[in-house]
């Protein structure tokens, strides 16, 4: 396993609650408005409001670009729950993110397989190419990276997400210019899935339950997830009856 990044957090980096105080003065009145609306379709589907608290924190995350201070406000008014309960759940997952992230946030998978096939590499280069370090983002809010334990996609060592689209088979030399693409406009397709990639903050809302018409679009499986299955039926081999 590699080393923990040492610009994971920057000396002088402002602390989460300077980051809320500068970046955040309350919602405006009509996005409360369509976020309260937003918001009761999610808990709507749930038999106990609080069940929608993780939905809920990908939505406010969709508007700010993480989950700020009026974000946590916000879950813990529209499921009854204390903003220490809300922040207890968002900082233990890292999926959600306790400053602004950029408007593509490249993920490179460091876990065992992808790091033995260079995914190490990668983010050694990746990282000293754009600037940044783990969950920072570029001063023109184009970039964020973050070091990903994994991407659930070893048959496509070493693998990259941007918005959580995969990107695979990278190479140090195919991830910078990945990003240099991102940054020019060029918006290059994923491997598999929606031609088209979204934003950091259009995945979020995604993500919170409120669709964006594209899940169905691409392969979701492709080459080498499906060498087993072809393997057998060539040799009818079927699962034991249960």
């Amino acid at each position: 396993m590699s080393a923990p990044d040492e610009r994971a957090v920057p000396v002088n980096a402002p602390s989460d609650e300077e980051v809320s105080a500068t970046m955040n003065k309350g919602y405006a009145p009509e996005v409360r408005e369509r976020l309260e609306r937003d918001a009761k379709e999610i808990i709507g589907r749930y038999p106990r409001p609080r069940s929608a608290l993780l939905p809920l924190l990908h939505l406010v995350q969709s508007e700010d670009g993480y989950v700020s201070d009026d974000g946590h406000e916000f879950c813990a008014e529209m499921l009854g729950l204390s903003k220490a309960e809300v922040v207890g759940v968002s900082t233990f997952y890292t999926m959600y993110k306790r400053r602004p992230m950029g408007q593509y946030h490249v993920g490179v998978c460091i876990n065992t397989l992808c790091a033995v096939m260079g995914g190490d590499q990668i983010w050694d280069e990746l990282s000293e190419h754009v600037g940044v370090g783990h969950d920072e983002a570029t001063p023109d809010g184009k970039i964020s990276l973050e070091r990903l334990e994994c991407n659930a996609a070893c048959d496509f060592a070493p693998v990259m997400m941007v918005n959580w689209e995969f990107f695979d088979n990278q190479t140090p030399d195919s991830a910078k210019q990945l990003v240099d693409d991102l940054r020019d406009g060029k918006e290059p397709s994923p491997t598999r899935g929606p031609k088209k990639l979204c934003t950091f903050k259009e995945a979020s809302r995604v993500l919170s339950g409120l669709p964006d018409g594209l899940a169905g679009d691409g392969p979701s499986a492709a080459g080498p997830s499906l060498e087993g299955l072809k393997i057998a039926k060539a040799n009818g081999w079927k699962a034991p009856e249960a």
